[in-house]
C-alpha cells in the first residue's frame, strides 16, 4: 500500500470518527429537549453574513468530500508535496484535536449548541478542559482542520481550515458578549481565570 492511500484512509477514518461525534451530541440535545436549528435572536447575534458563510461553507465541504473521494485530476492538481513525517504529524494534531473536542462535548453535555443560543437553565461550564480555557472546541476544530490540511497535503484542506479559524475569530467575541448578557460578573470573573483558545496555566 502507498503511503498515499494509507493517509487517505486515515483521513476517512478521522472524518467519520468526528461525525459520529457531532451525531451523537446533537442527538443528546435533542433528547433533553433543547434547539438545535437557529432562533432568529441566534441569526441576529451570529450576524447574517456569517451564518451564511457557515450555512454555504457546509455544502461546500459536503462537495470538497465528494471532490476528493472521487479524486478528478483537478483536485490531484491541488495537492502539494510534503515529507511523510510531517503528514504523520497532520494525523496526530487532527487525532488531538478530535479528542479535545470529545471531551469538551462531554463537559458541555446539554450546554452545547453549534448556534450562538444558549438552552432554557444554562449554566457556565468550568471543568476539564474548560477550567483552563473558555472555547476549547474551537481549538479543537482548529487542530483538526489544520491536522486534516497537512495529512491529505492538499491545497483545498488548508483553505477550509483557514477559512473556519477566521470564521471562528470572528465568532468568539460574540459568543463572550451573549454569555456576559446572561451572566455578567460571573462570567467576567470566568474570564480572568481562563484563556480564550488557548489553556491560561
Amino acid at each position: 500500500m502507498s503511503s498515499d492511500i494509507l493517509f487517505r484512509i486515515l483521513f476517512w477514518i478521522l472524518f467519520a470518527a468526528m461525525l459520529a461525534m457531532r451525531f451523537y451530541f446533537m442527538a443528546q440535545v435533542r433528547r433533553s429537549g433543547e434547539r438545535l436549528m437557529p432562533d432568529r435572536e441566534a441569526v441576529n447575534r451570529e450576524g447574517a453574513v456569517f451564518f451564511l458563510i457557515r450555512f454555504v461553507g457546509f455544502f461546500a465541504l459536503i462537495g470538497l468530500l465528494v471532490a476528493y473521494a472521487v479524486y478528478p485530476p483537478w483536485m490531484a492538481a491541488l495537492s502539494f508535496r510534503i515529507p511523510d513525517w510531517l503528514r504523520w504529524i497532520g494525523f496526530v494534531l487532527a487525532l488531538a484535536g478530535f479528542v479535545l473536542g470529545f471531551w469538551a462535548q462531554i463537559e458541555l453535555g446539554k450546554e452545547w449548541s453549534a448556534q450562538l443560543q444558549l438552552t432554557r437553565e444554562h449554566r457556565i461550564i468550568t471543568s476539564g478542559p474548560y477550567a483552563r480555557m473558555r472555547h476549547p472546541i474551537y481549538s479543537a476544530l482548529a487542530l483538526w482542520g489544520i491536522g486534516v490540511a497537512l495529512l491529505t497535503a492538499h491545497w483545498i484542506f488548508a483553505a477550509f481550515a483557514a477559512l473556519a479559524c477566521s470564521v471562528f475569530v470572528f465568532r468568539v467575541p460574540r459568543e463572550e458578549r451573549m454569555m456576559i448578557d446572561k451572566f455578567g460578573d460571573e462570567y467576567r470573573e470566568y474570564m480572568k481565570r481562563t484563556g480564550r483558545v488557548l489553556p491560561k496555566l
